[in-house]
């Protein structure tokens, strides 16, 4: 993706040349599907944690339903990603 970044960056055929890659290329496409993924869930934990910092869900029961839901909606979060990529 770095490369993609600094060929799109040089000029406006880099530019050109990157798109045409992130849209016919499988390997290009999941190479973001997997960015997109890790930070999708890393998004999702991040709000878990606030909200465990703000005194909710810290006890045992509530902590594993918290973690649950995260998995869930980051899982819902990345399929729909994977459609918007393809």
């Amino acid at each position: 993706m770095l490369y993609a970044l600094g060929m799109s960056l040089e000029s406006e055929q880099g530019f050109e040349a990157a798109a045409q890659m992130l849209t016919e290329s499988f390997f290009a496409k999941l190479i973001a599907w997997g960015l997109v993924s890790a930070l999708l869930y890393h998004f999702f934990a991040g709000i878990k944690h606030l909200v465990m910092d703000f005194g909710y869900c810290e006890e045992l029961d509530t902590a594993g339903i918290a973690a649950k839901a995260t998995l869930a909606i980051s899982a819902v979060s990345i399929l729909l990603a994977g459609v918007w990529i393809w």
